[in-house]
């Protein structure tokens, strides 16, 4: 087996490289292997000014497209946490493949763990009603198939023995992440919150993940990775919003505001700007997950931790407005 020599016991001075450590959930992954104890090694483009906005990580420059980087920036490393994702939905047919095989390579070469989020793309409609972690991924978006076959990459690496864990779960928002429908739809960031959009159909229910939540998750299913199969998915329970207005029920009591207006997204705006800007077109091609509801089940992460790490839902709509700049008094 290529597994690490050492156990995951004893956080200190191991060090762990996190690829996406400026994203949302790379970034929160890497602030709790920090916590954790864990050297934290983040490999970027620029990794000079990086270094002075998180001068905590050892910065090394690097890009991910590049094997050679990615293999070098991975030297003695326990763990790889793949986060990293193409920006604005663009180009995923050119860079997702080539970057999850540059990781698997490089976990390969040095046995190193590779930690990666799942996403909710891989499944079709007509399974929605009962996903579990070992539901058929028939996805019928090009987004989706490409997920799709990175995961299957990442089952034949562990086939070959290289240890994998991915968690799955619904949208992310939390403090200091922009790149969410939360922080981009939901809210308007820098400014006090005066509506609400919810993307969804009415009444259709969401599922959506704190982040801080996501990340404690994701590394204390690292941590216990010896009591796991080489390849392990685990899903979250995250915050089910039933009917679709609950978030924003959240959103009214943390702000003081209970008359804050609910307004729809302007889903046609994008349709007709979608022929003519990659994102908007890439964002219509997912626009079922707002007309069906997916409510992702946590029995088996349950099973296997004792409980799903979870921040209660004001507390943590409370610190996403805040780092984002929405609340008043903060």
């Amino acid at each position: 087996m290529a597994h690490s020599q050492e156990s995951n016991t004893g956080n200190a001075g191991r060090t762990v490289l996190v690829l996406g450590a400026t994203g949302g959930i790379g970034g929160a992954v890497a602030r709790k292997l920090h916590e954790r104890g864990y050297k934290v090694r983040a490999m970027h483009r620029n990794a000079r000014e990086q270094a002075l906005k998180t001068p905590e990580y050892d910065w090394v420059a690097g890009d991910a497209m590049v094997a050679a980087d990615v293999l070098d920036a991975a030297a003695g490393a326990a763990l790889i946490v793949h986060a990293v994702n193409p920006p604005g939905y663009r180009n995923w047919q050119t860079l997702v493949l080539p970057m999850i095989d540059n990781t698997i390579a490089a976990a390969e070469a040095t046995g190193a763990t590779i930690l990666m989020p799942g996403t909710i793309y891989n499944y079709a409609p007509e399974d929605f009603a009962g996903i579990s972690e070992e539901s058929p991924q028939r996805s019928p978006t090009r987004k989706g198939r490409i997920r799709v076959a990175l995961e299957e990459h990442l089952k034949a690496a562990a086939g070959r023995g290289t240890r994998v864990l991915i968690v799955r779960a619904g949208d992310f928002f939390g403090p200091g992440a922009g790149n969410n429908w939360f922080a981009q739809a939901v809210v308007k960031p820098g400014k006090p919150v005066k509506a609400i959009t919810n993307p969804a159909a009415p009444g259709v229910g969401h599922q959506w993940a704190y982040l801080p939540d996501v990340a404690e998750t994701m590394v204390q299913l690292f941590e216990r990775a010896d009591d796991l199969p080489d390849f392990a998915r685990f899903h979250m329970e995250g915050f089910w919003d039933h009917d679709g207005l609950q978030l924003a029920a959240a959103i009214r009591r943390v702000t003081g505001k209970p008359d804050l207006p609910v307004k729809g997204f302007p889903w046609w705006m994008v349709k007709l700007a979608a022929p003519f800007n990659e994102t908007f077109r890439e964002i219509m091609e997912m626009s079922y997950l707002w007309r069906e509801p997916l409510h992702l089940r946590n029995e088996q992460l349950v099973a296997f931790l004792g409980a799903e790490p979870h921040t209660p839902i004001d507390t943590a709509v409370e610190e996403t407005l805040a780092g984002l700049g929405c609340l008043e008094n903060r």
